[in-house]
């Protein structure tokens, strides 16, 4: 993978939550080929050790580690292993999230002739799942409280580590449907601003990247159809995002180099960068 500028990051060790993602992986890389060593964590140990060989081959250090972004024990055993084969933690990546079918709706718009009416496959703001929107609620921002609180001690205690937390469109401006994943990410822009204030005596910069609309394992078949031509959602994303397109992995990049990269950030904190093709500037007239 070709970067698109270099920056030093040799002897850092970083943690990327959700590294085996299709967003995530593709940072991973780029922390690699910046002369990081990577420690992928995912919940398929199998996959986290393919990625992590392939980083390796630009001779860096790198290793799979198997943990759940929602068990602390299960956290707090993967700090152990990293730093005992790597060091300890200086940059941490929470790329882990995603959505749940049980706490998205069916319908953009709720129909009030429908309230009270039990119709087949049907899903609005009445019949979303508690447990389904607990659920995304807990894996987006649970899911980044916990490994930022297991991750950060040994940043802390050095003065000195960098947070980087992976928000969402939806969280600037709510989308249609998904209303459980919109509210955690906009908790998880919350709380980087939050953090950034309190890690801020030790030193410890904390910002976020707001992917705008990019094709993954977890949205394609939302947004495309099999044939590769888009669904009426996709085109609707589209039609909306000024630069008529979906954003590629590689053009998330320039930010996260920059971010993380204390000599040209040193003084950024609390930032949250937006990379969406112009979708959250568009009024849609």
């Amino acid at each position: 993978m070709a970067v698109p500028f270099k920056v030093d990051l040799s002897g850092k060790v970083v943690v990327v939550t959700g590294g085996t993602g299709v967003l995530c992986s593709a940072m991973a890389k780029a922390l690699g080929e910046s002369g990081a060593k990577v420690a992928v964590l995912g919940r398929r140990k199998d996959v986290a050790d393919a990625l992590a060989a392939e980083i390796a081959k630009t001779g860096n250090k790198s290793i799979g580690v198997s943990a759940d972004v929602l068990d602390r024990a299960k956290l707090e055993a993967a700090n152990a292993v990293i730093e005992k084969e790597l060091g300890p933690v200086d940059i941490l990546l929470n790329g882990a999230g995603g959505n749940h079918p049980k706490g998205t709706t069916s319908v953009e718009y709720l129909d009030p002739d429908a309230v009270g009416k039990v119709t087949e496959g049907l899903t609005s703001f009445y019949e979303l799942d508690q447990e389904g929107v607990q659920y995304v609620f807990n894996l987006n921002f649970i899911g980044t409280l916990l490994p930022c609180q297991v991750f950060t001690k040994a940043m802390v205690a050095r003065r000195k580590g960098n947070i980087l937390n992976i928000s969402s469109a939806s969280a600037l401006r709510p989308l249609t449907k998904v209303s459980a994943y919109g509210a955690a990410k906009a908790a998880v822009g919350n709380f980087t601003q939050w953090l950034a204030v309190h890690f801020s005596r030790a030193n410890v910069r904390v910002n976020a990247i707001v992917p705008g609309f990019f094709l993954t394992e977890q949205n394609r078949n939302l947004l495309t159809k099999p044939d590769g031509s888009m669904t009426p959602r996709g085109d609707k994303i589209v039609a909306h995002t000024p630069m008529g397109r979906f954003g590629e992995a590689n053009e998330l990049l320039g930010a996260l180099l920059w971010l993380v990269d204390d000599k040209s950030a040193s003084f950024v904190t609390g930032s949250i960068v937006t990379i969406d093709g112009g979708f959250s500037a568009y009024s849609g007239v």
